[in-house]
């Protein structure tokens, strides 16, 4: 590991309910643009999810190898499931054991393409709805922070950029969030980039702080609105903003609903959404 990065807590890693945006640990990467090409390769994660899964591979599946490689998580093998729920096909595990998968619907709706998870002890945090999505938010972050001056953060930057190859300029205009003039990250993103339960569930939480419970019911209630389909994660977080403005009725019946989800869909200790 370089220098640079043996005195950083970690590359890039954070609570991951998001994808680091909240809280992203500057620090870059200890291995040299090739190394990261290897280690993206090392498994065949194309032919896994085409030959196993039975369905075909995102187009920049292995340049989303490279970034998380590059955040400093481990390629793991895409067979490496024992213990987990069947329908993931492993990428990455970062040093606090997290593991970044892709996730295989058994009968995915036309068109809906393979969403990027992170495997929990109790089930699957959606972290984007498909490949590109989770490249774009990454190198938004990276970029928002390099450029307020931070020297850091420019070279992860560098870092990422140099990782995802070719693919970065047909995902995200390196210098658009600065252009944007947008001062709220979270805004560009549901803006630009697509829409992710935790910014979702955070723009709530701000209003609900501010004493705005109708913004924060009107925001709850939009992210139930089959934004991700298949997860129970939004009638959960729901059911939590209607218990806490004093909307009893409606609380129990959004969390009817969540369990009729599949429980690793939850986001939350079954226990926690009962």
């Amino acid at each position: 590991m370089r220098p640079a990065a043996a005195a950083a807590a970690s590359v890039l890693q954070a609570p991951r309910r998001a994808l680091g945006g909240v809280s992203f640990v500057a620090a870059r990467c200890a291995s040299s643009s090739s190394s990261v090409a290897a280690a993206a390769t090392a498994y065949d994660h194309v032919s896994f999810v085409k030959e196993v899964a039975v369905t075909d591979p995102p187009e920049h599946l292995n340049s989303l190898l490279n970034v998380l490689h590059a955040r400093g998580e481990k390629i793991v093998s895409p067979g490496a499931k024992r213990g987990l729920i069947p329908l993931v096909v492993p990428l990455s595990e970062s040093p606090q054991g997290n593991l970044t998968s892709l996730l295989r619907w058994p009968t995915a709706p036309s068109g809906m393409e393979m969403p990027v998870v992170e495997v929990r002890s109790h089930g699957l945090w959606l972290l984007a709805k498909n490949v590109n999505q989770y490249i774009h938010r990454t190198l938004v972050e990276a970029d928002s922070r390099a450029e307020s001056g931070d020297d850091l953060w420019s070279a992860v930057r560098e870092d990422l950029w140099s990782a995802v190859g070719e693919a970065g300029p047909n995902i995200y205009k390196r210098g658009d969030f600065k252009e944007s003039q947008m001062a709220d990250l979270d805004v560009y993103l549901l803006k630009k980039v697509g829409l992710f339960p935790d910014i979702l569930e955070r723009k709530a939480s701000r209003h609900l702080e501010k004493g705005d419970n109708v913004s924060a019911l009107i925001t709850s209630e939009f992210y139930t609105r089959d934004q991700f389909p298949g997860f129970g994660r939004p009638f959960v977080f729901n059911s939590e903003v209607q218990k806490r403005i004093g909307r009893t009725s409606e609380a129990k019946e959004s969390a009817r609903v969540a369990l009729k989800s599949p429980w690793w869909t939850l986001g939350c200790r079954y226990e926690g959404g009962s």
